[in-house]
């Protein structure tokens, strides 16, 4: 069994998302989860072409193997680029050279490769969990199955302990689901106060294949993270005028209870018995703390009534065995 903690850290920043991140910086952030007593990390090639899980690797090497939980991703092999000019930044939003070039391939032969080369950036012999990234995006028809497939390979050889997939596409989870060999869902942007897409088809079939939910980007790419502002992202874009009227209905909401907005937000998905954990990234330690202060602020039962009288339903209970591992 992986006893996965209730919270964890999100590690796309310390791939220069949206920014560059020194070093220094870098390292104060995980030094302030680890001092906080943050024991999950979430992180993927990716993230900064690599830079993520390079940083990451280098900081858990000081700690004891035994004692955090480590999540990584396959389906972005990272290649050279002969087209590279020494000078342009990556796409997706990662401030680094496009030295690299992703390449999507969720084969057998891919997922291996993938793993490798991330234990390799990681410095480890073993992850705790794999996810499948974003397998929709390849276009190419079966790709989650055969992910899947590969990565259950994985986990009977003991090189991962969990499988699943990591993906904003519901579809992809529900077929990740139906293959009957995953452990555990990164369900990112899909199960918070904006948007309950998972609801309820996927955490039914959670229910019904003893899958559990690991909930990601629970603030929407940024718009919760606050009070709401047109200044903030909403999955990974500017955001639509509908989403961020319904964003200051759920705030107006919070401040009637002296709550803040991010502490509501990263609480609501846990209400669900099959989420297990929260991951949230963090752009400084001030940052980490507080979600680690909102993690745990008291938050009045009617609040939530209220939410759910402005279309904000509450999480689905419902009894679900623990997290499957082979």
């Amino acid at each position: 069994m992986i006893d996965v903690p209730r919270f964890g850290l999100g590690c796309a920043p310390l791939g220069n998302l949206f920014r560059q991140y020194s070093e220094a910086e870098a390292d104060a952030i995980l030094d302030a989860a680890w001092d906080a007593g943050v024991r999950y990390f979430d992180t993927a090639p990716h993230y900064g072409l690599g830079l993520s899980e390079q940083r990451v690797g280098r900081f858990l090497a000081t700690k004891p193997r035994d004692e955090y939980v480590l999540s990584t991703k396959v389906g972005r092999l990272l290649r050279e680029d002969p087209s590279w000019d020494g000078a342009a930044m990556a796409a997706g939003g990662f401030v680094v050279p496009a030295r690299l070039q992703r390449v999507l391939d969720y084969s057998a032969a891919g997922v291996r490769a993938s793993v490798e080369e991330s234990l390799a950036r990681l410095g480890l012999d073993r992850v705790d969990i794999l996810y499948a990234h974003d397998p929709e995006l390849s276009g190419v028809p079966g790709a989650t199955e055969s992910a899947l497939a590969a990565l259950a390979e994985l986990r009977a050889e003991g090189t991962v302990g969990a499988i699943g997939t990591g993906s904003l596409g519901i579809d992809a989870q529900l077929t990740t689901v139906r293959t009957g060999l995953a452990d555990v869902l990164m369900v990112a942007n899909r199960y918070t106060l904006l948007d309950q897409s998972a609801v309820p088809e996927l955490v039914e079939a959670c229910d019904e294949y003893g899958v559990r939910i690991v909930a990601a980007a629970v603030f929407n790419s940024g718009l919760l993270a606050s009070t709401p502002s047109r200044d903030a992202r909403y999955d990974y874009e500017a955001v639509p005028d509908e989403v961020f009227a319904r964003a200051l209905k759920i705030d107006k909401v919070c401040a009637g209870y002296g709550v803040d907005l991010p502490a509501v937000a990263l609480q609501y998905p846990l209400l669900d018995p099959r989420v297990i954990s929260v991951v949230a990234g963090a752009a400084a330690p001030d940052q980490l703390r507080q979600n680690l202060a909102h993690l745990d602020a008291p938050i009045p039962p009617a609040l939530w009534q209220d939410l759910a009288a402005i279309g904000v339903p509450p999480p689905r209970g419902g009894d679900t065995p623990g997290l499957r591992t082979s």
